[in-house]
């Protein structure tokens, strides 16, 4: 199955989609990760898997763009939510080079930003190794992914 939106639905009890991300949740307050629901799971889902993705950082790197928040993994498929700062899955590399939920902090200036918080379902259950990149995880779930969606939410630094 190619990347395409399905009819899961993915909420947060800390801010509604494509509004502003609480302070809570960024880099200029706790950079806890945010509490996260998701409903209308494909049938036969396994497992999950986590993004959060800012398109709008000006970053290339390794043909990709934007900035990856957080790549969270090895999530049990019989699971609908994840609390703020979950302790659950294996979590894997963002692009400030450590392993877990780096919430968002676009440069001054640089307006509001969108942060995509992509949930992935997934056939099987997985055991993947901590401190994968997006592009790895990317590659090792693709032929499993039976449905995603994500919510979106906005920041923008004074």
């Amino acid at each position: 199955m190619a990347f395409a939106l399905s009819s899961m639905h993915v909420t947060s009890s800390a801010f509604l989609n494509h509004q502003s991300i609480p302070t809570k949740h960024t880099g200029e307050g706790e950079d806890v990760s945010p509490a996260l629901t998701w409903e209308g799971v494909p049938e036969g889902t396994k497992g999950f898997a986590v993004i959060c993705h800012d398109p709008d950082a000006p970053l290339v790197k390794e043909g990709s763009y934007g900035f990856v928040h957080w790549v969270l993994y090895n999530l049990p498929g019989d699971i609908q939510e994840l609390a703020e700062k979950t302790p659950l899955g294996t979590t894997g590399v963002n692009d400030k080079g450590s392993n877990g939920y780096c919430g968002p902090m676009p440069p001054e200036g640089h307006g509001n930003h969108l942060y995509y918080f992509w949930v992935l379902a997934l056939d099987h259950q997985t055991s993947l190794p901590e401190g994968l990149t997006l592009q790895e995880l990317l590659n090792e779930v693709e032929p499993h992914l039976l449905g995603m969606n994500r919510l979106v939410g906005t920041y923008q630094r004074g």
